[in-house]
């Protein structure tokens, strides 16, 4: 791909705002955690923040986005209510899947975001059978599937991608490579140098780009749904990012030296962005730790709402899982 055009500044400083609340609600859900005021595990994405909103924000609200057992990114880049995900984190009654679905299961389809899926690589044929369903209807929407190195050498990659190809679904495949599939480097799963050299196999373009840069993700996300959009067909994009944390808070990370943990800090993404907003556009200092500040309010109102609101009403819980008796069979 060509080098990426900066998007107009109201643009970016949307972008930078979006990372800055990913970032800050993982940091501040991890410190509630280690106090044990979070129920369950949680699957972090800091270090990630520049692929969910580079990508997301190259979408309409009505296109829809698949995502995986690390969705809170996702679908804060998606748009989605901050409240209902603290809700749902905590499995309450106004959580976004009304308390059952916990920090792996988010659903928002009022913004496209589509019930994420913890089983590894699992919603790429569905992202692909969303996709098939807009082609088949005539409507102008584009499906996204997120996913990890790690679901690239599962069948339903590989079944996912092809039948996209043959059937020019509109949909894009976003692998988020972090390079760890848990614990397991991508060097000792596949061979191949680059995730997105398997898109040639299927017929349909495939990039491999720099995912710490919100602008590069940005530009090429446009391209793809684009190209999808006019009929051409699936992309995949292969985005080299990082986690900061480990795999899930149980997990220290220790298979990665400090010296690689550093030198992917060096590329933070949000830090990035910020002084791209400071050299290109010249906003003060004064209005990001603005923007950065009402961040913080938004989190702390987030999660205050989500520890103060009411448990699930134990007759809910057959609810969503069997249709209603009145439904025409």
């Amino acid at each position: 791909m060509t080098s990426p055009t900066i998007p107009a500044r109201g643009m970016l400083l949307e972008m930078f705002r979006r990372m800055v609340l990913i970032r800050r609600f993982e940091d501040y859900l991890y410190g509630l955690f280690l106090q044990g005021l979070v129920p369950g595990t949680l699957h972090q994405c800091q270090g990630q923040e520049a692929v969910a909103v580079g990508v997301c924000s190259a979408l309409r609200s009505d296109d829809a986005i698949f995502s995986t057992h690390r969705p809170v990114g996702h679908f804060i880049a998606k748009g989605s209510s901050l409240r209902r995900i603290a809700a749902e984190l905590w499995g309450k009654a106004e959580g976004c899947a009304g308390g059952k679905g916990g920090q792996m299961h988010l659903v928002d389809t009022s913004v496209g975001a589509f019930p994420s899926n913890a089983i590894v690589g699992a919603n790429i044929p569905i992202a692909t059978g969303a996709a098939l369903g807009f082609k088949l209807r005539g409507v102008d929407r584009v499906a996204v599937s997120f996913f990890g190195d790690g679901a690239a050498n599962i069948g339903a990659f590989h079944e996912g991608l092809n039948l996209a190809a043959v059937k020019d679904a509109p949909v894009i495949f976003v692998c988020e490579n972090n390079l760890y599939a848990a614990s397991t480097h991508i060097s000792h799963a596949m061979r191949i140098s680059s995730i997105a050299e398997r898109a040639a196999s299927y017929g349909i373009p495939g990039f491999s780009v720099d995912g710490m840069d919100v602008v590069a993700v940005y530009d090429s996300a446009m391209k793809a749904v684009e190209r999808a959009r006019f009929g051409n067909g699936p992309t995949l994009l292969e985005y080299m990012t990082f986690r900061y944390a480990g795999h899930s808070r149980g997990d220290p990370g220790g298979y990665r030296t400090k010296e690689e943990l550093q030198r992917w800090r060096e590329q933070d993404p949000v830090r990035k962005c910020r002084e791209l907003l400071a050299q290109d556009f010249q906003l003060e200092e004064a209005d990001m730790v603005r923007i950065e500040n009402k961040c913080q309010e938004e989190i702390e109102d987030a999660v205050e709402f989500a520890r103060s609101s009411p448990e699930p009403a134990p007759e809910t819980c057959t609810e969503h899982v069997y249709a209603p008796s009145e439904v025409q069979r």
